[in-house]
């Protein structure tokens, strides 16, 4: 009984590690655009980062028990010897914490998802053997790296062309925004509700179909678009700030827009990636609690409420590095920049949940910033520090896969002692 108890704490301690991770780097992938183009201060966007992402942590996080382990590792091999996945899962979780501390300390925006899987490769290759680890499925995710980036950078480049041929090269850039903007506000609100059931509400155990998924975005980006242009209708040009600083009107009017995308991201990301800390964590609680792999056990409250917990705190302590890297060093963002990405972002992820495609939100966001940055031309990205997120990119999986390694052996040997 005390063996259970210990690898529960264990696990508990280390998900909550992990989730403080995702905090750190991941949220950046929803605030890093609306921070970087000004639309929300860093105090402002932590505030809403916290109440959206632990929301959709804590609502829409559960049934999350075999995510990350299925169709990653065959863990039909270790039903004769339970522990072993246990000291794995343990390993893992200790091991993607780890990389995410690094990569965060130096504002490097990582893939939490890549990290974790990464992670468990390396300890099902060494602990169970090279063939227990479903190869098929790692090169899926490597394909992605090159795939993701470019699709969003892609519908990126187009959104933000469209709203410079639109609206910014007229004569008379509010009139035209107070025409267009409406427009894509449906489009932004109709793939952040869409990303939102796709992504977060499948684990809550509603089964919306995809007729309905679709029909009700429709409904939700009908109404934003209405209340958004009665909205906009309100605002008043400034004179004295336009010749300060040009457009500076038509960008309040993005700023609007860019708040609701970012609520919307935080909301669906905390829901799908709170899965990276609390999947591994609910098969430790699984075997230690029912002795078994084959096992499913009911997910507690508090494992989403530590997921949730964890990733409030990561992003509160350090979430502002890589932020900023995202936010501030790639391009240069202005309100109707961070949009475009954003909304980039939320359409690519849409594509990738109706096709299957394993994708990184990381990866994407990126994507979508370097896009809107070449809609500028080259001069206007930092390649330096492009340079050093590929590089951050390819080293996650190997990293993690290491540290899992010496974390399996080191549990492996110590635990048995512990819990004798």
């Amino acid at each position: 009984m005390e063996a259970q108890y210990i690898y529960i704490g264990l696990a508990a301690a280390f998900g909550l590690f992990m989730a403080w991770g995702i905090g750190a780097n991941d949220v950046a992938n929803a605030m890093a655009t609306s921070v970087g183009s000004k639309a929300l201060t860093i105090k402002q966007a932590i505030l809403v980062a916290a109440v959206f992402e632990f929301a959709g942590a804590v609502l829409a996080g559960g049934e999350v028990t075999s995510t990350i382990r299925k169709g990653i590792v065959d863990t039909e091999l270790l039903t004769g010897t339970p522990e072993l996945l246990i000291y794995g899962m343990l390993a893992a979780l200790l091991a993607a914490g780890t990389w995410l501390l690094i990569a965060s300390r130096n504002g490097w925006p990582v893939s939490t998802t890549h990290s974790i899987v990464g992670a468990i490769v390396g300890f099902a290759a060494v602990g169970i053997g090279v063939d227990a680890v479903q190869w098929g499925e790692v090169g899926k995710i490597v394909i992605s790296w090159i795939v993701s980036p470019l699709t969003a950078g892609f519908i990126a480049y187009l959104i933000y062309m469209s709203v410079q041929r639109l609206i910014l090269s007229h004569d008379d850039p509010l009139a035209q925004a107070k025409r267009y903007v409406p427009v894509y506000m449906f489009f932004a609100a109709f793939t952040i509700t869409l990303v939102t059931i796709l992504k977060g509400l499948k684990h809550v155990g509603l089964d919306i179909s995809v007729q309905k998924s679709y029909f009700l975005a429709i409904v939700v980006a009908v109404g934003v678009s209405l209340i958004g242009a009665f909205a906009i209708n309100r605002i008043k040009p400034d004179p004295k700030a336009e010749k300060r600083l040009h457009f500076y009107t038509v960008e309040r009017v993005f700023g609007v827009l860019m708040i609701i995308t970012a609520c919307g991201m935080a909301f669906a990301h905390g829901s799908n990636d709170v899965a990276n800390a609390i999947g591994p964590l609910a098969a430790v609680i699984g075997i230690a609690t029912s002795g078994s792999i084959a096992a499913t056990s009911s997910l507690p409250v508090w494992v989403l409420v530590i997921g949730g917990g964890g990733i409030v705190i990561g992003l509160a302590t350090y979430g502002r590095r890589v932020i900023a890297t995202v936010g501030k060093k790639i391009t240069q963002l202005t309100p109707s920049r961070g949009f475009a990405a954003e909304l980039a972002a939320a359409t690519t992820i849409v594509i990738a949940s109706g096709t299957g495609i394993p994708i990184s939100t990381t990866h994407v966001l990126v994507g979508a910033v370097l896009g809107v940055g070449l809609a500028r031309g080259i001069e206007a990205i930092d390649l330096r520090v492009v340079a050093r997120i590929l590089v951050s990119w390819v080293v996650t999986i190997p990293a993690g896969a290491c540290l899992a390694i010496v974390f399996y052996f080191l549990f492996r040997t110590v635990l048995p002692f512990i819990t004798g």
